[in-house]
């Protein structure tokens, strides 16, 4: 009996409720998708064409229609990269492979939610909220600008973090460039940044890029190997040898860890200068 009536209340109070009463919010997504391209780690940035904010740079993002905030980001990734989504499969952070989201390029896209982003007055145009996500992959191509975008191209994060970004992006940017940099000690994210089958001097590079320092090829080779299910063999080889000549380098697929233990620290962790 009480189930009922409070079934009642529900429906009469849903039926007096006036959103109107309350001031309005938005809901936005925004994408920091990196990729590596002739070895730089680089940025796909979007100059916008609309105010607020007309001709400045910004991450790729729009505003939240009926669709979950995951489809929401990939929508908008694909409109910019003109990759779009279809049946396939998708590689997201803490989640098993979803069947029937992409293919193609995108389906080695690693989307993960990055942060929430609600300061007052970060959109000049009313309360925005925006959900930032990273995007990362081992090579997408050259951008094409969809929406209200006025251009698209990827620029070398180095470039892009001394650029004054519309909105809150510049803070965004540097949130994502940090938790990609950590997530590459803890977990085996550098396989999205490589193909499917890979040497371990190509995850060095991938590892060299995001981290933006050298690191030295032997102590890098044995501490990969020391990660239980981090990498494992193809039992296959490169074709050719290095440039120099020698023996072709083996060949490896990403294993099944989901967290790297030991973790392979920065040169600044390791050193206690973080």
């Amino acid at each position: 009996m009480r189930t009922t009536e409070a079934a009642v209340d529900e429906q009469e109070f849903l039926a007096a409720y006036d959103p109107g009463d309350f001031p309005a919010v938005a809901v936005t997504v925004d994408v920091v998708a990196l990729t590596i391209r002739e070895g730089v780690l680089q940025v796909l940035l979007v100059e916008r064409g609309e105010a607020p904010f007309a001709g400045r740079l910004a991450l790729p993002g729009g505003f939240v229609g009926d669709e979950t905030l995951d489809a929401a980001a990939l929508r908008e990734l694909a409109e910019e990269t003109g990759l779009h989504p279809d049946a396939g499969a998708s590689r997201r952070a803490g989640a098993a492979d979803d069947p029937g989201t992409r293919n193609g390029a995108l389906a080695r896209v690693h989307l993960e939610q990055l942060k929430t982003y609600g300061d007052p007055g970060r959109d000049p145009r009313m309360r925005v909220v925006s959900v930032a996500y990273l995007a990362f992959a081992p090579s997408l191509p050259d951008p094409r600008p969809g929406g209200d975008a006025a251009g698209a191209a990827w620029l070398p994060v180095a470039t892009a973090a001394e650029t004054a970004l519309a909105f809150d992006h510049g803070r965004i940017l540097a949130d994502g460039l940090e938790r990609a940099r950590a997530k590459l000690e803890y977990s085996p994210l550098a396989t999205a940044f490589v193909g499917t089958e890979f040497t371990i001097a190509e995850l060095r590079a991938v590892y060299a890029a995001v981290w933006g320092e050298d690191l030295h090829a032997g102590n890098f080779h044995r501490k990969v190997l020391s990660v239980p299910g981090f990498v494992e063999s193809t039992g296959s080889t490169t074709a050719r040898g290095g440039e120099r000549g020698g023996p072709r380098a083996k060949l490896y697929r990403a294993g099944d860890a989901r967290v790297l233990h030991p973790p392979l620290l920065r040169p600044a962790s390791e050193d206690g200068v973080r």
